[in-house]
């Protein structure tokens, strides 16, 4: 597993990805969306698994949920699993923030 390479500093992540805002992610020919609270970044598909809903557009609640804004399914932000609604778990994936950037680890 190589890790996608965002950014050339932590600084540039900070500054690449609002706090508690969802940001679009190409890497390669996968979408995700990313969203960082303070220097915790989350790394997920910018897709929801139940009808592909864009997350990018998701509102995110106190109990670390990911709300779909279609259907309202809730998914935990860290795990993927799903708290509220009937669907597959959302792909989340590692991430690390570091002195040369954001390293996302794709399968």
């Amino acid at each position: 597993m190589h890790p996608f390479h965002f950014g050339s500093s932590k600084e540039d992540v900070l500054q690449a990805i609002p706090e508690r805002k969802i940001k679009k992610l190409v890497a390669g020919k996968k979408l995700l969306a990313v969203l960082r609270i303070g220097e915790l970044i989350h790394v997920f598909d910018a897709q929801c698994p139940h009808r592909g809903a864009d997350l990018t557009q998701a509102n995110i609640n106190r109990a670390g949920e990911i709300i779909c804004p279609l259907h309202h399914y809730r998914f935990d932000m860290t795990t993927g699993d799903v708290r509220s609604g009937y669907c597959p778990p959302l792909a989340v994936y590692r991430s690390e923030l570091k002195d040369n950037g954001l390293h996302i680890y794709l399968p």
